[in-house]
């Protein structure tokens, strides 16, 4: 998992709560073609694992197309199943080095809250990359943890990893993460439920 230099492939992009129609496919090939995403997640909580497969073989050809990554999450099965490029594990989900005999070489990120210390397990137990947040107050997922831009600095010090992070980022927040060295910035609401602008529209506002 490469940190791009330029850093002008800094979005990580997590699908709506729910994808309804081919509208979204449309959308999100647009997206994609902006060239400023490195990473795709399917974040799909209440739905079938059946379902899950179908989005995901047409997700999948959107992003082989755009060359942005395929992640999963939640679930290393169906990360092997679809043949996806990887995974991401919240702290409650399957242990990281049981997901790496699944997933072998595949990407494996984990969720680290605001905490140094499960970054550290995280490190040790070979770790991809490593989410932090909520850094602001986000409609997609109720926030536990509440992240500080200080937690960037001293994650930086102890790691060269990818470091992604996650929580009601949107136009008026996004560079203070850029500016303190966050690699990628993982963001759903303002994308797909903007009122203001259309999904395009919303991430070209993202320089």
């Amino acid at each position: 998992m490469k940190q791009n230099k330029k850093n002008n492939k800094f979005i990580y992009l997590i699908s709506p709560n729910k994808i309804k129609d081919n509208n979204f496919y449309n959308n999100l090939a647009l997206i994609l073609s902006s060239g400023k995403v490195s990473f795709f997640q399917l974040r799909l909580k209440k739905e079938t694992t059946q379902n899950k497969l179908i989005i995901g073989k047409k997700i999948q050809i959107i992003c082989k197309k755009y060359k942005v990554k395929f992640l999963i999450n939640d679930d290393p099965l169906l990360t092997k199943k679809l043949n996806a490029d990887g995974c991401h594990l919240g702290q409650k989900d399957m242990e990281l080095k049981k997901a790496r005999k699944i997933l072998k070489n595949k990407i494996i990120g984990i969720t680290c809250h605001n905490s140094i210390n499960l970054a550290k397990k995280a490190i040790d137990a070979g770790a991809n990359y490593l989410a932090f947040g909520a850094f602001y107050s986000s409609k997609t997922k109720i926030v536990k943890y509440k992240a500080s831009l200080t937690i960037l600095k001293s994650v930086k010090k102890i790691t060269s990893l990818p470091i992604v992070a996650i929580g009601g980022i949107k136009f008026n927040n996004y560079k203070k993460l850029l500016l303190n060295k966050a690699n990628f910035l993982a963001i759903s609401g303002y994308i797909w439920n903007n009122k203001k602008y259309k999904p395009l529209e919303a991430i070209k506002k993202l320089k």
